[in-house]
Parts: C-alpha cells; sequence; structure tokens
C-alpha cells in the first residue's frame, strides 16, 4: 500500500465517533438534511473542536447561504462538491471563500473517469464514488462499489479518493487493485445508516495503516 495514505471518515455525527476517527487524515460532516448523517452547522463545529484532521464539508448543489454557515461555524479546509456542480461554480466558490475544493464524481463507466480530467486545475482533490444504485435517494454513502480497474490507469496532478463500498475488510484488496492518494468510508463504517461504530472506524484506520486492528 502506498506510504503516507490519507484517511477520510465521512459522516461523522457523534462525539464518539470523532474520537474514534483519531488516526484519519480528514474528517467529513455532511450538510444535505436526506442523508441520515446531515448535521448542522453549528453541531459539525462542535464536534470538530477538538479534532485535528483536515474538516471536509460535504454538500450537494449548496446555495451560497449554506456555504456561508458552514465556514462561520466549522472553517472547513475543503468542500465536497458531491452534486452536480460544475467547474465554474467550483472556481467561484474557491475564489469567493478561499476554501478548498474536493469535487466527488460518480463511477460505473470508462467515461465518467475521462470527465474527470475537466477538473483539472479546479479542484485540489477528486474523490471517486459509486453511481447510486436505481431507486437509491442519496448522492452518497449507499455502500455500493464498483469497479475499480476502470481507474488503474487514472493519472492526474490532483489527488484523490477512492471511495464506495469500501470498509476494513475490502480495502485491502481495493488497494492491491488501484493507487489512490487516499480513501474514503462512510457506510461501511455503520451498524445502520447514519449510525457510526467506533470499533469498525478504529478497524478501518488500523486496516490501511497496516496494524493491527
Amino acid at each position: 500500500m502506498k506510504a503516507g495514505l490519507q484517511i477520510k471518515i465521512c459522516g461523522l455525527n457523534t462525539p464518539e465517533a470523532v474520537l474514534a476517527a483519531r488516526g484519519a487524515s480528514h474528517n467529513g460532516f455532511v450538510f444535505y438534511p436526506p442523508s441520515p448523517r446531515s448535521v448542522s452547522p453549528r453541531r459539525a463545529g462542535e464536534l470538530a473542536r477538538d479534532a485535528t484532521a483536515r474538516r471536509v464539508a460535504v454538500v450537494v448543489d449548496p446555495d451560497d447561504g449554506l456555504v456561508e454557515s458552514i465556514l462561520e461555524f466549522l472553517a472547513p479546509d475543503f468542500l465536497q462538491l458531491h452534486g452536480h456542480e460544475t467547474p465554474d461554480r467550483a472556481r467561484d466558490l474557491a475564489d469567493r471563500y478561499g476554501v478548498g475544493i474536493m469535487k466527488a464524481l460518480r463511477v460505473s463507466a470508462p467515461v465518467d473517469v475521462e470527465e474527470a480530467l475537466m477538473w483539472d486545475g479546479v479542484a485540489d482533490a477528486l474523490l471517486f464514488d459509486a453511481r447510486p444504485p436505481v431507486g437509491a435517494t442519496l448522492p452518497g454513502g449507499n455502500g455500493a462499489s464498483f469497479d475499480w480497474t476502470l481507474l488503474a490507469d487514472f493519472d492526474s496532478a490532483c489527488p484523490w479518493f477512492l471511495s464506495g463500498g469500501l470498509d476494513a475488510a475490502s480495502v485491502r484488496g481495493a488497494l492491491e487493485t488501484v493507487s489512490p492518494d487516499g480513501v474514503d468510508v462512510s457506510s461501511g463504517v455503520e451498524d445502520a445508516p447514519g449510525v457510526k461504530n467506533p470499533d469498525r472506524i478504529r478497524a478501518f484506520i488500523a486496516t490501511v495503516q497496516g496494524r493491527p486492528a
């Protein structure tokens, strides 16, 4: 596995989960009310108060009011754009608010990977996730995986994270298939949608870091 691999634990919504995520490089907080992982900007700020990881605000086609509230209470390092945001919208957010941009991209075919190149020079990081299953109501966090070999030859100047269906049992195989700069997990460390299991968080981090859980 790649040395210094970054680890993002997403959908954190309790103090216990944030504490268990110590050792991860990125903490993700979801600001999308339909999601069972969603928190308010104020609550996210409270949860992240003593955390040392980089703060990632996960948003879906956000309006400026939501972004400004998130910046006020959380002061994120990155906005993770998980909707249908365009590169122009991303540039506008970065220029106006001085925040890093992480763009989530849905993958199910080679063309999806090719389209990622439009984000070179725009995003500070990319996150490749599975395309939501038919009938899913959420853009991510569905526990769905995709064909990792689609990213086997992906080459970009932009750091990228692998996401989608990962957990402590599957992440090692994923990292034997592709070489991302980081991995992202949400549903794979839960007992139920939105219910993080601290032991599963710690096990995931330990597995990625190559040490006993």
